[in-house]
Parts: C-alpha cells; structure tokens; sequence
C-alpha cells in the first residue's frame, strides 16, 4: 500500500509539519509506504499552466499510484490555503474512488475544524471516498515538544482508529 500525506500549506515555520511528520511515523509504523508531499514544492508563477511542470506530472502519476491520501491541512481565516486549492484544482481522475481522510491544526481549540470542513465539500466533488474520521491538532505549537515528538499520547489512540478506516 501507498498513502502518501500532502501538507496543505506553503508558508514557512508553519504549525502542520510536526503533525504531518507524526502521521508519517504512524503510517510507516504498519509497514505501509508513504511520505510528506508538501504543497509548497509544486508552487508555480500565476501565468504558467500547472500542465506545463515537470513537477506537477510526476505528481499526477505519484497521486494515481496511491491507495489513499492524507490532508494535513492548517485552517487560515476559518478556511483552508489556497495553494491547497490551487494544487488540487489540477487533478481529478487522479482522485476518484480515493480514500482520503483529513488532519486539521490550528494554534487554537477547533484544530482546523472549519478548513476540514471546506476541504470535505471539494473532495466529493472530486469523486472521492471520506472518512468520517479526522484528526485534529488543537493549539498545534504546544502539543508537541522541541524535537518534534508529540506530547499527548491520546493522539496515537486517535491515528490508530484514524488509520483502520482509511485502510
């Protein structure tokens, strides 16, 4: 199995890496094969076509092979980035039938509830197959320590029922 994680934002020092890297440890603890996609490596200038990047092809084709996906994804102003939504806009097919299960964060209580919510209502449109699990990192730069680790052991509860249905 392949399910890779896209980290939904480009914006340096953000607050998603360290869940994202706490989802990847998880996904590869069940000796399934994954990694970090980061939006932030296929950004391009406004008036070029994403179908003209080499980056974005290679992308199509790595997005085809996977049995599922990971959102990581920070909510800004009560919705999700919209390099998210620039990236995703480029691909359909490539999403169809997917599992696909979301990670909300934020530096406050709701975890990125309300840009989860926004991202669940594009995904169907991109005919794909959510779960009704989510995970979300509430006050994101406390929950974890200064080597990344997380702090609160619930959330390992919460990745293992998380994984199972997207699985």
């Amino acid at each position: 199995m392949y399910i890779p994680i896209i980290l939904g934002t480009a914006r340096e020092g953000n607050s998603s890496e360290n869940p994202a890297k706490f989802m990847l440890k998880e996904v590869l603890a069940l000796k399934i094969e994954s990694e970090i996609i980061k939006v932030k490596d296929y950004l391009i200038g406004a008036t070029q076509q994403y179908e003209e990047s080499d980056g974005i092809k290679a992308l199509s084709e790595k997005i085809n092979k996977t049995d599922g996906l990971i959102i990581v994804v920070p909510e800004y102003n009560h919705g999700y980035p919209g390099e998210l939504k620039l990236l995703l806009d480029n691909f359909y097919d490539e999403y169809a039938r997917k599992p696909v299960g979301f990670c909300g964060v934020s530096k406050g209580p709701l975890g990125g509830a309300r840009g989860v919510e926004q991202l669940r209502l594009v995904f169907v449109e991109l005919h794909s197959v959510l779960i009704r699990e989510a995970i979300y990192f509430s006050f994101a730069r406390e929950l974890f320590d200064d080597k990344g680790e997380i702090k609160d052991q619930k959330y390992k509860e919460k990745a293992k029922k998380f994984l199972d249905e997207l699985i």
